[in-house]
């Protein structure tokens, strides 16, 4: 008992700390004031190993998106208009709206803060007249034709870990919430308790937000509603087990009926489909496992560093270095023809409980997930277009609600994608105050810590 509220306190305490500009260091003669500069792994650190990039594997019974050449003929009818696109589980059927489907356009080029050019559209597949499309894939038609990996998405870093006040937390809103909002990537930590796949940052003693399973079964059931939004969910295999572990929560949650399958691992740029390719399918949910998936065994559960490569993870310097950190040691060449994501989180290292952790920059979140100015998200777009020659497939970002309007960081991805963003479609307001920034301010952390320390002394006397 003692320890448990021992542990409550000290995890409100760094919280407060982790939303203060400096550390106090207390002790010896002096006190001195530390910049958050440290660094703590949020990810498994031994017994991992990476797919050999030398050899390619052919995944069979997956499929030709290659024999679909004309999308007209699969989404259009003769008159102009989309057919209806049902999707089937149990004895549910969920229908599309009928409506026009982008089957082609002409390629484009535009400049990034004049320096570099953004996503570009899908090249044109016929010199016939198509019809002009108003089905938002992924929230915008011009999205419909473009490849999935030439996309920006943005991702929920730690999606499931949404506890007010819990310093392992990385959200304020729930997935529902965060896909209806625009996310399109979904990250977490899985960890393996009796038997059982739950997510928990770093430790279950710290926070564990229940089962994958029925996360799963939220996200299923959001893509069941939604039949023209494509999304990625990539698991952090915490620690290192085996992936059929997690073959029974995708089955059971019904995510199973949405899975991508990929035709081969590595994945180059530009063997992925379109979205439209992936939403006529029905396989609208690129899984990814980052360490230990075997695709031979599981096919569709995607090794991720064979589809693409990361910067340095939960990074800790506001200038947001677009150098790659994992899969190490990969020639630039092959880089230069995945995905990759660029880790826009900026994070403090504490320790509770004995263990190490990184948590949000509290004090910044407005300037990191900004559509402009120093170590904002535009900025690190911009930083690895250059780099690059490209966006990032992926923006994993920290409580994305919260910049210098809510909302921000999907301007930045707008801006990257070439296409618009409606300010005011953005966010839930669960947790946020008028002004978008967290209700679990210092005063309010100070609050509960001294009831906490009431029922503690209280516990011990």
């Amino acid at each position: 008992m003692h320890t448990t509220i021992a542990l409550v306190i000290s995890t409100l305490v760094l919280s407060a700390y982790a939303q203060s500009d400096s550390i106090t260091l207390s002790g010896g003669a002096s006190e001195t004031t530390q910049s958050p500069t440290a660094t703590g792994a949020d990810y498994a650190t031994s017994g991992t190993t990476y797919a050999d990039e030398s050899s390619v594997l052919t995944i069979t019974g997956s499929t030709d998106y290659a024999t679909i050449s004309d999308l007209s003929s699969i989404f259009a009818t003769s008159n102009g208009t989309a057919t209806s696109i049902s999707s089937h589980r149990g004895n549910e059927t969920t229908s599309s709206p009928t409506q026009t489907l982008l089957v082609g356009s002409a390629r484009t080029t535009t400049s990034l803060n004049g320096t570099a050019a953004t996503n570009g559209t899908a090249s044109s597949t016929s010199t016939s007249a198509q019809p002009t499309n108003t089905v938002p894939c992924n929230g915008h038609p011009a999205l419909c034709n473009r490849k999935f990996s030439n996309i920006t998405h943005v991702g929920a870093h730690n999606s499931p870990f949404v506890r007010p006040g819990n310093i392992a937390a990385n959200q304020e809103l729930d997935v529902e919430t965060q896909l209806n909002d625009g996310i399109r990537m979904l990250q977490f930590q899985a960890h393996l308790q009796n038997d059982t796949i739950y997510l928990c940052h770093t430790s279950c003693d710290l926070l564990n937000v229940g089962t994958l399973e029925d996360y799963l079964t939220t996200v299923a059931r959001w893509l069941r509603g939604h039949p023209y939004d494509v999304i990625a969910i990539l698991i952090g295999n915490y620690d290192v087990i085996n992936p059929m572990n997690f073959t029974a929560p995708v089955t059971n949650s019904g995510l199973i009926d949405f899975v991508y399958t990929p035709p081969t691992q590595p994945m180059p740029l530009e063997s992925w489909p379109t979205l439209a390719e992936m939403i006529f399918r029905n396989t609208r949910a690129v899984v990814m496992l980052d360490y230990e998936a075997n695709q031979t065994a599981i096919p569709w559960l995607l090794d991720e560093f064979s589809q693409m490569w990361e910067t340095p993870f939960s990074p800790t310097d506001r200038d947001f270095p677009c150098t790659p950190q994992r899969p190490p040691d990969q020639e630039r060449p092959v880089r230069q023809n995945r995905m990759f994501m660029a880790n826009h989180n900026l994070n403090l290292e504490v320790a509770a409980a004995g263990l190490s952790i990184d948590v949000p920059f509290f004090t910044l979140l407005n300037e990191t997930n900004a559509d402009q100015g120093y170590g904002s998200a535009a900025a690190a777009v911009a930083n690895c277009t250059t780099m690059w020659d490209r966006p990032p497939t992926f923006l994993l970002v920290d409580y994305y609600n919260i910049g210098n309007f809510n909302g921000s960081v999907f301007q930045s991805a707008a801006d990257a994608n070439g296409v618009p963003y409606d300010r005011a479609s953005c966010c839930g307001t669960a947790g946020t105050t008028n002004d978008g920034n967290p209700l679990h301010t210092i005063a309010d952390l100070r609050w509960y810590l001294a009831i906490f320390m009431v029922v503690y002394w209280t516990s011990t006397s």
